[in-house]
C-alpha cells in the first residue's frame, strides 16, 4: 500500500525547465565574458528574458551558487564568483568539472538504480507506470531539441523510476544526485552524444517495468548505465581508462543494447 507521502513524490517528478535555464545562465556569463565580481542582470530581468518564471531563475541560481560559479548576496544581487567555470558546458572535454566526479557520479548511478528498476518492476501502480510511458514520449519529441530540456526529460524518467521503486529513502539519494550533479550530468549527456540510442535503452526498461519483469528491468538498467558509463571513459582518455581499470571494467565496453553504425 502507498503511504501518504507518494503523492509528493509523484508531484517531484514533474520535467522542470531549471536545466535549461542553468544553461543559459551560463551562456549569458561566457558570451558576456563576465569576470568575478561582475553582476548579473535582475532576477526580474533574467525572468523575462529567458520566457519562464522569477522561482525557475532563483533555482538556477541556487544551483550555480552550490558549484562555485556565482555567489548570490542577499539584497545586493548575483555576482560571478568563478569566471573559469563559463566553460563547463560549452567545452565538456576542458576537465574543469573533474573527470573523476563525472566518472564516479556515473559508478555511483550504477550501483543504486538497477535495484530501483528491479523494484519499481514490482511495486509500481498502473498510474505510474503510464506516467513513465508519457515521459518517454516527451522526451522522444525532444531528441533533436535542446540538450538541456532533453536532459530534464531523461533525468525525470530515471527520478520517476527510483520514486516508483517503493523505497524513498534511495529514491532521495537519485534526487541528491540529479540536483547537486546538474552541470555534469549535462557534460555526460555531450559526452555520450547518442540521444536516439539513449532513447531506445530507457524505453527498453520501461518494457521491462510493464511486463513486471523485475530482473529484466535491473538488467537493462545495468546495461544502459555501464554503456553509457564505457563510451565516457573511453572519451576521456586516460582518466576513462585509470576508472575502467579501478573498477574491473572488460574490455571498456558497454554491454547494452547492439551497437548502431
Amino acid at each position: 500500500m502507498r503511504s501518504a507521502n507518494d503523492g509528493a513524490a509523484t508531484r517531484a517528478l514533474r520535467p522542470s525547465v531549471s536545466v535549461y535555464v542553468t544553461e543559459q545562465l551560463l551562456e549569458l556569463i561566457r558570451a558576456d565574458e563576465l569576470r568575478a565580481g561582475s553582476r548579473l542582470p535582475s532576477v526580474a530581468a533574467l525572468a523575462r528574458s529567458l520566457s519562464v518564471a522569477a522561482p525557475t531563475v532563483r533555482e538556477s541560481l541556487r544551483g550555480l551558487e552550490a558549484l562555485g560559479i556565482v555567489e548570490i548576496r542577499h539584497g545586493r544581487g548575483v555576482y560571478v564568483r568563478n569566471p573559469e567555470s563559463r566553460v563547463l558546458v560549452a567545452n565538456p572535454y576542458s576537465g574543469q568539472l573533474g573527470t573523476r566526479t563525472i566518472l564516479e557520479l556515473l559508478d555511483a548511478r550504477l550501483v543504486i538504480e538497477p535495484t530501483l528498476a528491479a523494484r519499481t518492476a514490482v511495486n509500481a501502480t498502473a498510474e505510474e507506470i503510464q506516467q513513465l510511458g508519457q515521459l518517454l514520449a516527451d522526451a522522444a519529441e525532444l531528441l533533436e531539441g535542446h540538450d538541456p530540456l532533453l536532459h530534464g526529460m531523461n533525468m525525470t524518467f530515471h527520478r520517476g523510476v527510483a520514486h516508483f521503486s517503493g523505497n524513498a529513502i534511495l529514491a532521495q539519494a537519485i534526487d541528491s544526485i540529479v540536483d547537486v550533479y546538474t552541470a555534469e550530468q549535462l557534460v555526460i549527456l555531450r559526452i555520450y552524444d547518442n540521444r536516439r540510442r539513449d532513447h531506445e535503452e530507457h524505453i527498453a526498461i520501461f518494457d521491462a517495468i510493464c511486463r513486471r519483469d523485475s530482473d529484466g528491468a535491473a538488467e537493462l538498467m545495468r546495461q544502459h548505465l555501464e554503456d553509457v558509463l564505457a563510451v565516457t571513459e573511453e572519451r576521456l582518455g586516460e582518466a576513462g581508462a585509470a576508472h575502467a581499470a579501478q573498477r574491473g571494467a572488460v574490455g571498456g565496453k558497454g554491454v547494452g543494447l547492439p551497437q548502431q553504425h
